[in-house]
């Protein structure tokens, strides 16, 4: 019977690789110049710094652009408030991996929605659908990617005929 899962997972290498890119530009920019502006990332949560917040809203320029260009969908990014303390600025953005169980369940019900011949099951961070015909899948895949209550990027994998 033909199935496949839907989940939402974000390369750690790209990430990895499109961080250093950031704070090499960083570096080499003339208005960074002294300020010791960086990006860190630990698990999955990118720590920001800079001198003042409007620092802090140029690098985040910059972390669309290099994440767009190494295909790094930036809606998996979850934005903390801008800290001030002394006379530095923070930010944390955590990067989303998976899907969660109130996004799953909306999608499960996208898909009945639908009333298409498939059944899908949510499991742990993922969900699996499953159908007699590939075409019924493949009009899943279609609706999910059209859809914008979805607010995730989506990828479809372990596709089984």
């Amino acid at each position: 019977m033909p199935s496949f899962d839907i989940v939402s997972e974000v390369d750690a290498h790209e990430l990895s690789n499109a961080i250093d890119q950031m704070n090499r530009e960083i570096t080499n920019r003339f208005d960074f110049k002294g300020s010791n502006a960086r990006v860190e990332l630990k698990d999955s949560a990118m720590n920001i710094e800079a001198e003042n917040e409007f620092q802090l809203k140029q690098i985040e320029e910059i972390m669309y652009n290099k994440l767009a260009k190494r295909s790094i969908d930036t809606r998996c990014l979850d934005k903390s408030k801008i800290e001030e303390r002394g006379r530095r600025a923070y930010q944390t953005i955590t990067v989303r991996q998976g899907v969660d169980a109130d996004m799953s369940r909306k999608i499960v019900k996208l898909i009945k929605e639908k009333k298409l011949k498939v059944q899908a099951a949510v499991q742990g961070d993922q969900v699996r659908v499953t159908g007699k015909k590939r075409d019924d899948l493949q009009e899943v895949m279609a609706m999910l990617k059209a859809n914008e209550q979805i607010d995730l990027p989506l990828q479809f994998t372990n596709f089984r005929d």
